[in-house]
């Protein structure tokens, strides 16, 4: 420890960068890195009161409880809908009605339910490939008019799906694909939130050294993608695909301007099981159960992913 000059008394502390200081340990490089932050709040969140757990779980409960109530409903019959106080007990007539409901011919459940699941899958792997390619374009790419492309991809998010539906079926419409199940997937293969999602990710995730230094080794533009930009977009892709899969699979009001009851989503299915004489509402909620396991199993295997991806982008952020 040397002394300070001019200063009596006092020792001056070796700086880390200096042969013979103390260097940093890892653990100290952690604290203070992104991840360090998140352990620091994720610390500040155990602090909670009682209160605020009890708050927590009131709010689960409530929101899990239509999904509980259409279940019962669904397992039992049409006169639980009248009874006061509404039974809280799954009944036994679940099987029943679930033949009830793949027997229905008006409803055509099956064939909603595959078409359902094409549409959703193919939407959703087609958003992160165009809108992976569009916003790594956009973030790291130079190109003359670059911001004014950026500007209409932002513009096209604040107008409403609703006063495109017209318009979309007179070009299906003359495209021939009304009642066909493309014209329930091409329109949304690539959307402006996707694109401009993908390109606040790339901004972020992806450094220019990174991809200049794949330049120098000799990588096209496409490798560059496939290698560098798109690991690096995985997390965000993974939100991607399941906002789009969730997005088209709920969807109700573009198929039912574009798709008849011959060949229907599930949301039309279901649909379809009401009339204006009668609602049989044990095989309306039988089939909304069923439409909605597949969500549920996609968020269970997929969940981690979506919180990670989502956790992630905040600590860029």
């Amino acid at each position: 420890m040397a002394t300070i000059p001019g200063v009596p008394g006092t020792t001056a502390r070796p700086r880390p960068d200096r042969p013979g200081a103390p260097r940093r340990s890892q653990r100290d490089r952690r604290r203070r890195g992104p991840m360090g932050r998140a352990a620091r709040r994720l610390s500040t969140m155990r602090d909670a009161t009682p209160l605020t757990y009890f708050a927590l779980i009131f709010t689960a409960l409530l929101s899990a409880f239509p999904i509980y109530w259409m279940f019962v409903v669904a397992t039992r019959g049409n006169d639980v809908i009248a009874m006061r106080p509404p039974p809280i007990f799954p009944g036994a007539n679940f099987v029943e009605n679930t033949g009830r409901l793949f027997a229905n011919p008006e409803a055509n459940f099956t064939l909603g339910l595959i078409n359902s699941l094409v549409a959703a899958t193919v939407v959703a792997f087609s958003m992160i490939l165009f809108c992976s390619l569009a916003g790594f374009a956009l973030a790291k790419l130079p190109f003359r008019g670059r911001n004014a492309v950026l500007v209409l991809i932002i513009l096209t998010m604040s107008v409403p799906v609703q006063m495109g539906l017209i318009p979309m079926y007179i070009v299906m419409n003359q495209l021939g694909w009304v009642n066909q199940l493309q014209a329930i997937i091409v329109p949304f293969m690539v959307t402006g939130f996707g694109v401009f999602m993908m390109r606040q990710y790339a901004l972020q995730a992806i450094p220019d050294e990174l991809i200049e230094a794949a330049r120098v080794d000799g990588c096209s533009t496409f490798r560059i993608y496939w290698s560098v930009v798109l690991p690096a977009l995985r997390p965000a892709m993974v939100v991607l695909a399941l906002l789009s899969f969730m997005q088209s699979w709920n969807d109700f009001i573009w198929p039912l301007a574009v798709l008849t009851a011959e060949n229907p989503t599930v949301q039309m299915s279901i649909r379809q099981l009401a009339n204006a004489y009668f609602n049989d509402y044990a095989l309306m909620f039988t089939g909304a159960t069923f439409a909605t396991v597949p969500l549920i199993i996609v968020f269970i295997i997929f969940g981690r992913q979506l919180i990670g991806g989502i956790m992630e982008g905040a600590i860029k952020a």
